[in-house]
This record gives structure tokens, sequence and C-alpha cells, in this order.
């Protein structure tokens, strides 16, 4: 532990991590990495003594991460933000110095147990209790669990642990890796034999035959385009006609549309509510829209409906968790402006609430509340017993966020077990099912309708009931642990008569 290379080699190990948890990701994918990746920080952590130096050094690898997992912000700010070039570069340099502290908190911390014969399981808790804790400060994105979405063994843990658990067992892996290649007790990898406990979680569902009908609508709608009252109307008209076409082939269920970039106000514009109202009871189908709400205090909501087959207003769900940037400016960023420009700043809505389709409960959330697993629980708790993700990542352009975007929405099937509807405006539109897998997806740039198949499913999963439980157990059994690596190694002195 004493020994210390040149503080050069220290900061190129966390800027490895930190290349190896890009390229884990979408767009490069190699999955593979995880449960290695944070395995060169850690040996940066224990060469090096000095706590400031070493807090710096997870600092630095934290915004190189967040620099080039959300490399795409950068665009949106810039192209639809209103800062320019350097404001928007600017701006998401401030996002990455921001994020990156988490990453400085863990590597501080981290490194105080490192020493002791229990840091595999500690280091492994407290990456997985600061993980948890970006939701709390407003900004999640693809948890280290999200890299096991293909993986069969390790995704068993998803019903019962939720992404965390998938989280802990790479950050314990990465841990282990570190303590071999430190050349540490082979005693200290016994740790490792949980691992082996994998087996006895129940695999994940076997691909199942869908019983019931969708059509959703991917229109493809320009990010760009200048609405006028004549080209929304030509656009709902649009929605209506690709809707239609595919409802009368298919006889669905249900007709999705998803989150559009183009004005639809359900409850002031008289004659979109006749459209919409006749397209349900056409089709004889339950339909699904976004919309802008208005809260009863005053305020504007973005808001997915729900009508019957008999065009009646079954449901109304109204988003929690607004899009910084997208939905509202935070108040240190005036200087910026809102992404999505239909209306003033959105309120937040105040209700968790499954929306009705008959003897069926429908758990929506609407696009970025995809990275709140504790949340979309909540709806499979309350009695849906399927999900609907509507997003519109026109915004994201021809980026990897999109390929990331899908990659978290299908860890929420797999903690809930439920089937996923998800309709998006240009792009991943998809199915997935129990097990997280795409069962059918429409191409993303163009406009296209899917005529798919879902199910609906019961039960609930040991996750869905509890919830985060296991990432809260750990930060706080980590935190509650580390006083005692302080405690003086006290030998009683042996007094001879």
């Amino acid at each position: 532990m004493s020994k210390r290379p040149n503080p050069a080699v220290n900061f190129g190990l966390a800027l490895l991590t930190a290349i190896l948890l890009v390229f884990t990701f979408p767009r490069f994918d190699a999955a593979w990495l995880a449960p290695f990746a944070l395995a060169p920080l850690l040996i940066a952590l224990a060469w090096e003594p000095r706590p400031a130096w070493r807090f710096l050094l997870g600092h630095a690898a934290g915004m190189v991460y967040w620099f080039g997992v959300c490399y795409w912000i950068q665009d949106v700010l810039e192209r639809y933000g209103g800062v320019g070039r350097w404001g928007s570069w600017g701006t998401f340099l401030l996002f990455c110095v921001t994020k990156g502290l988490h990453l400085g908190v863990f590597s501080l911390l981290a490194s105080i147990v490192l020493r002791t014969w229990y840091a595999i399981p500690v280091v492994a808790a407290l990456w997985v209790g600061i993980e948890r804790t970006h939701s709390v400060f407003g900004f999640a994105w693809l948890a280290l669990g999200n890299a096991g979405i293909d993986a069969p063994l390790a995704l068993r843990m998803a019903p019962f642990l939720g992404v965390y658990g998938l989280s802990y067992l790479f950050a314990m892996l990465g841990a282990a890796t570190a303590m071999v290649l430190l050349r540490r007790g082979r005693k200290e990898l016994l740790w490792l034999a949980p691992v082996f406990g994998l087996f006895l979680f129940p695999e994940v569902p076997a691909p199942a035959q869908p019983e019931q009908k969708a059509v959703l609508v991917q229109p493809n709608a320009s990010q760009d385009e200048q609405w006028t009252p004549v080209s929304a109307e030509q656009f709902h008209q649009r929605l209506v006609n690709l809707s239609l076409d595919a409802a009368v082939a298919w006889h669905p269920q249900i007709i999705l549309w998803p989150e559009t970039p183009g004005p639809i106000y359900y409850y002031r514009d008289p004659q979109l509510k006749r459209e919409v109202t006749d397209l349900a009871r056409v089709a004889n189908a339950y339909l699904l829209f976004g919309t802008v709400g208005e809260a009863a205090e005053g305020g504007f909501l973005n808001s997915a409906v729900l009508l019957r087959p008999d065009g009646e207003l079954a449901g109304r769900y109204d988003k929690i968790n607004l899009v910084p940037f997208g939905e509202y400016v935070p108040p240190p960023f005036g200087f910026v402006n809102r992404i999505t420009r239909e209306a003033g700043d959105f309120t937040p809505g105040t209700r968790l609430v499954p929306l009705p389709m008959g003897q069926h409960q429908l758990g929506t959330f609407i696009c970025y509340e995809s990275v709140f697993p504790a949340e979309v629980r909540e709806l499979v708790k309350e009695g849906a017993d399927v999900l609907v993700n509507v997003s519109n990542d026109g915004y994201f352009g021809h980026t990897a966020a999109r390929e990331q975007h899908l990659k978290i929405v299908r860890m929420r099937a797999v903690e809930n077990q439920r089937w996923l509807l998800r309709a998006t405006n240009d792009g991943i539109t998809a199915v997935i099912d129990p097990a997280g897998r795409v069962t059918e997806t429409l191409r993303p740039y163009r406009e296209a309708v899917g005529k798919f198949g879902y199910s609906y499913a019961r039960g609930v999963t040991a996750y869905t009931s509890y919830g985060d439980w296991f990432a809260w157990g750990c930060l706080i059994v980590a935190l509650a642990v580390l006083p005692f690596t302080q405690l003086p190694h006290y030998t009683p002195r042996v007094t001879r008569g």
C-alpha cells in the first residue's frame, strides 16, 4: 500500500476506469468490461496515500465518464437551448464537473477501506449506495448494472434487487480484480463465494407468445418544425390516419402515440378532441397520447391521456420527474432556454397512478422517468399489469443516447416482470418482454407504425414489493463500517508476575 508511482500513472489508471465505463455502454456496448472497469481506479487509490489526491483521482474519472457517456447533452443545448456553441460547452462542462463529484466522494471513501480484509464487499456497497444518490440529486443515467441487461445469469437478480443488484455484482468483481493485481491475500477472494448464489435465483422468464395486440405510431416529426395552426392540424390528421389504417387491419386493444415535438392540446383544442374521440370509437380501442395539461393551481403539465373505446376519458397521468433544461430550467441556469417551447415551464405531477384499461391497469411513465426504477415499480405495485413508456428521443439526434435510453427502459421490464410497450417520435419504438428482450421494433428516423403483440402479467416481484432497500442498505452499511477502519490496532501488554 505504501508504493506510490508517479502521480501521472495514478491519473492514467483513474482515467482508464472512466474509459472502460464509457466503452461498457452504447454506442460501444462492450458490456463484458463492466466486471473489470473499476479495477484501475481502485489500484490508483491504493497507491495514492493523500486523501485530497484520492478525491481528485475519482473526480477526474467521473468528469471524463460523464463527458464520454452524455456527450450528446452539449449538442442538445446548442441546438435547442439557445446558448450558442460556447454557452453549450460551458454548461455541459459544468454538468460534468458537478456529476463527477459522486465518483470523487466514492474514491475518497473507498480508499479508506482498501487496506482492510473486507474491502471487496464494502467497496461494492459504497459504489451502489453512492450510485443510488444520483436520482436524489436530480439526474440519473445508466447505472453500472444496466450493462447486464443481456447477461441472463446476472439478470436473475433484477426482480429481487433491481438494477442495483447487478451494479453490486460488477463493482465487487472490479474490486476483486484490483485485489488480485495488488497481490493481496487469496483469502480475501473468498468474498466472491456468494457469486455462485446467482444459480439459486430463478431464471428469467422464457420467451412467450403474446396474447394481446397494440398499434404503436412513430410519426418522425421534425424537432425543428415551426408549428402553425395549419401544420399542427396536418400533423394531428397524419397521426389519426396512421393509427386508423393500422387499427382496421390489426384490431388492437390499444393505440399508442408517442411524446412528440408537435403541439397537442387535448383540453384546449376542440377539433383535436373530436378527432381523437372519433378515432378511439372507430378503432374500438383504447388510445393513449401525450398532451399539455393544466394544473388545478395553474401551470402546465406534461401529461399522458388515455381514452376508452367509446371515446370518453379513462384517466390521465401527469409527469412527475421533469427533465432539467427540457421541461424546466434550474434556477442557477436561468441563461439557458428550455428545450421544449410549447408552453412555459412545466409543473411536476403529484401522483403515480396506473391508468384503468377495462379490467387491466396501464403503468405509464413519460420519457426520462424511465431512469427512476423506484417510481416505475410503484406503478406495478399499484396494479399495473403492463408498462408503457412514451418518449420523444428526437432531441438526441443520431447519437448513442437512443440506445442508452432503450437499455435503461429494458431493465424496468425485468425488475417488475412486465411487458413494456415503448412508443417514440422517431425511434427506438419497441416492445419488450418481462425478461428485457426486445421482441419487436421499428427502424428509427422514419415514419412507421408497429402492429405488435404483448401480454398482461399478474403477480409482483420482490423488487416491486420492497423497492431499493438493497441500494439504501448498501449505503448505510458502508458508512457504518467506515469508522471501524479508523480504530487503532491495540495489542494489550502482557505483564509477567
